[in-house]
């Protein structure tokens, strides 16, 4: 039997991202181990069938005496797992992960790569020197690992021409998917819209709608800007945000702020899929992405929507076809083109329907699974 190891710095991200290859694996009769630190999510992973095997990692430090504990931490968690492949999820632990996998004799590694983080958001002088430690570290790391999955088609670019990773190595599967059958309009009933926009007390107003983590890299200020520029032309829209403020983050938007403005601030949410279903108009104006499932959310929903042209984000939006394409930190562009749309509702159903068309197409969760099958069958083999 074939066993395979799927390795993350938190147990929220296999929960949330990986189940759905997890459970296929299971089902196809292989032993999957999840390897991830103690969290919120490791009894649920138990009651899905894998055994959580824990070890212990500092998330945000960079101190080189505590990045050498963890893959210390690391090799001791997987040795005796007699693991044939690993794969492994985000930063540290595609980087420490693969050190360790090696050194325990595991004989198939393969990472994954989501995003490069905040870190290429900006060139401040930590931005640069912290860039090219990870830098240096990838390309060991991709020298010692089997292959590299990309969830869009700029970052593997990128590392390609830095020669950060041999372009044999890189393999591309846009994104963990999206359950198109859970995020459909086909559960909602003009009655339900209505319930759940009167409960809002949004009724009778065109919705536009952000979902992400409360910080400026996301684009937050400049959805703010557009809010404000916007209400003053139009009585019939309303701003929505939601996400949580993460105040450990250095891009963190303050309470104030989120507080403050022509913006309804929603904090965390449970209900995502009911509040994309009463929204007309989706924005996302952050500055860099992996690949946003927030917007393959809303793009399963037949949503138009308004984001920027950056990494990821335009692996989703077809600039014109599905939505709009804005240059990042730019409040002027987004306003423009949210007002198109505020003005044109056959516009929004035409661009709706093509969004829910190419999230079908590719980014159903089912496609998807059967996507990273086939690449493990061929590195199998």
């Amino acid at each position: 039997m074939t066993i395979f190891g799927f390795l993350s710095h938190l147990d929220l991200n296999l929960y949330l991202f990986r189940t759905p290859i997890m459970k296929e694996l299971q089902r196809l009769g292989y032993k999957v181990y999840a390897i991830c630190p103690k969290g919120d999510k490791n009894e649920a992973l138990k009651e899905l069938g894998f055994e959580v095997i824990s070890y212990g990692i500092d998330r945000k430090g960079l101190n080189p005496f505590s990045e050498k504990k963890a893959i210390e931490n690391i090799y001791h968690a997987i040795k005796d797992l007699k693991i044939d492949i690993l794969h492994t999820f985000t930063a540290k632990p595609n980087i420490y992960g693969t050190f360790a996998a090696k050194k325990a004799g595991i004989k198939v590694v393969l990472n994954l790569v989501e995003g490069l983080g905040s870190f290429y958001v900006s060139d401040s002088f930590k931005n640069i020197v912290v860039r090219n430690i990870m830098e240096r570290l990838y390309k060991k790391a991709f020298g010692l690992s089997n292959g590299c999955v990309f969830v869009n088609t700029s970052d593997p670019k990128y590392m390609i021409q830095k020669r950060i990773i041999p372009k044999e190595k890189v393999k591309i599967i846009k994104s963990v998917g999206v359950d198109t059958k859970k995020f459909s309009m086909s559960h909602y009933t003009n009655e339900k819209l209505l319930k759940i926009k009167k409960e809002l007390e949004v009724e009778n107003k065109i919705v536009i709608l952000m979902v992400a983590r409360a910080i400026f890299d996301k684009g937050v200020r400049e959805y703010y800007e557009v809010a404000k520029q916007l209400k003053v032309k139009y009585e019939n829209i309303v701003f929505l945000y939601v996400g949580d403020s993460d105040e450990g983050n250095h891009s963190c938007a303050t309470k104030e702020f989120l507080q403050s403005g022509d913006v309804r601030w929603l904090g965390h949410r449970d209900d995502i899929v009911d509040l994309t279903a009463i929204c007309d108009i989706y924005v996302l104006p952050s500055y860099r992405e992996g690949l946003p499932a927030t917007l393959m959310e809303a793009s399963s929903m037949a949503k138009p929507m308004v984001t920027t042209d950056t990494f990821g984000c335009r692996d989703v939006v077809d600039d014109g076809v599905n939505g709009f394409l804005v240059p990042i930190k730019n409040s002027e562009a987004l306003a423009q083109k949210v007002e198109i749309l505020i003005n044109d509702e056959n516009l929004r159903k035409e661009m709706g329907q093509k969004a829910l068309q190419k999230a079908k197409d590719e980014f159903d969760v089912q496609k998807v699974v059967k996507q990273y099958v086939a690449y493990y069958e061929v590195v199998m083999r």
